[in-house]
Formats: C-alpha cells, structure tokens, sequence
C-alpha cells in the first residue's frame, strides 16, 4: 500500500466519527462512569483524561478499519512508545499514527505538540522508544481531535442513577477532525518552554488543510530542521554551544550553503 493510498483511507474514515462520538446535539455520547451498583459518576474536562477515553473509544473502530483494509493494527507494547498506532501491510509496509486531542476557542487549539525532536527522531535507524524505528514507517500522520469545553457544568461531587442519565451535560461537545502528515501542521518552534517537543499550529484552518510552514518546503526540510535543533541547553551539553538557529528565517541563513537552500527559497 502506498503512503497515498493509506492517507485517503484514514481520511476518509476519521471523518465518519464525528457521529460517532456525538449525540444528535453535538454534546459528547460520554457521560461519565459507571460502578457495579449503576452509579454513574460525571467526569472532568481535563485534557489528560478527554483525551485517554476518546481513543478508547476509537481504537476498536480503527482496528475494524485495519481489517477491512488489509492491514494489521500494532498497539504500542510500552505505555510512553511512540506511534500510538502502527499500521502494517501485507508487505510489511509501516505507517505511524499518533493521536492528538485538544480543545479550542474560536479559531484557535489549545497548545497541540507532535512528539520529540529528540531521541527516536534523530536515531532514526534505531528501537528508541519504540516497537519499530522511526525510519522504518512510510509516514508518520496524526489523527487530530479537537473539541469545545462546555460550560455551566455541575459540580464533579454529584452522583446520578441510570433514570438520570439524560440529564448529565456531556463536558466536551463539537468535535472536528483532522487527518495530517506531522510534518505539514509542524511549527518551526517547541510545543512548550524549554521541552524537546515539536510544536504545532494552533490555527484551526490550517491544521485541516495542513498549511503549516513546512507544508510548501516538503518534508526534507522538516526533517533536517528539527534533527539539527537545539534548544539553549542542549546546545551547550551536546552541540555548538549556543544553538545555530532558532526559526525558520535564522535556519535559512544557517543553511546558506545546503543542498536544500532551493527549497528554501
């Protein structure tokens, strides 16, 4: 299967779960928890725990999907690993998917990272981290989920029976989606601070088209920015000393002299 083909199929089946994680007024089909005595307990906004039960939910689904496309779907053997899904053909042919889920506001995501530039990214020929190398996939593609905090929640301290379920408030609702190599909605910046993240776009309409500032400079580009980065304390431990670049303008003056200054330009 080619990297093109497998795309247009997760594309096209990440777009039918907007139903399926939402009731028919677009508030979230979870409610909360339930115990063995039918006790349901509502649950919080928080990002951490959003995110951990919506691919729950998906992965049965994604694996349905893996089925009738030919594939086999690999779940991470470790907790941190990187994909969190690995894909592979009856060629043996990989393609990486992680998940990443946040809320926004208006136009704008709430803070979306897309993994280290560190580690696995750099030694690409090597288990860092992960079942497979990172050289040995075909792509590496994000499932994004995005989603509105709703507002007016009651207090977490309250417990419902099962004949009061209709009346719990979701606490997200209006999903949107998006299906994207990483390295088109990749910004040229960490996610945070000083961490070894990838930072991503937070403007909603480019990460559904995939406009990043990468995303007219290829994937070459990408990846020889980021395996080359270095935060200031990194730089002094590991590299030049202070680091040689630290946007895309700074790295292009750096890369005066690259093979890739035409695709710069």
């Amino acid at each position: 299967m080619t990297v093109e083909i497998f795309n247009r199929l997760l594309s096209a089946e990440i777009a039918s779960y907007k139903t399926f994680l939402e009731t028919a007024n677009n508030e979230w089909i979870v409610k909360g928890f339930i115990d063995v005595d039918k006790n349901i307990y509502t649950i919080t906004n928080d990002t951490k725990v959003v995110s951990k039960i919506i691919e729950i939910l998906l992965i049965p689904k994604l694996e349905l999907f893996a089925k009738k496309n030919g594939l086999v779907l690999e779940l991470p053997s470790k907790q941190n690993y990187y994909p969190d899904l690995t894909f592979k053909d009856e060629e043996g042919n990989l393609f990486a998917v992680d998940f990443k889920s946040s809320y926004y506001e208006g136009k704008k995501a709430n803070g979306l990272t897309l993994g280290s530039y560190w580690g696995y990214f750099r030694n690409r020929s090597e288990r860092m981290s992960m079942d497979h190398p990172y050289g040995d996939y075909k792509c590496h593609m994000v499932v994004g989920i995005l989603y509105e905090q709703t507002s007016g929640l009651e207090s977490e301290k309250t417990v419902y029976s099962i004949s009061q379920l209709e009346k719990i408030k979701s606490v997200i609702e209006n999903f949107i989606f998006f299906v994207q190599p990483k390295w088109k909605i990749a910004l040229d910046r960490p996610g945070s601070g000083n961490t070894r993240n990838i930072g991503g776009t937070d403007d909603i309409e480019k990460l559904i088209s995939g406009s990043g500032p990468f995303a007219k400079l290829g994937e070459e580009v990408f990846d020889d920015y980021w395996m080359n980065y270095y935060n200031n304390a990194d730089a002094k431990l590991y590299g030049p000393g202070v680091p040689n670049y630290n946007n895309l303008e700074t790295y292009k003056a750096y890369k005066t002299n690259s093979s890739l200054l035409d695709k710069l330009k």
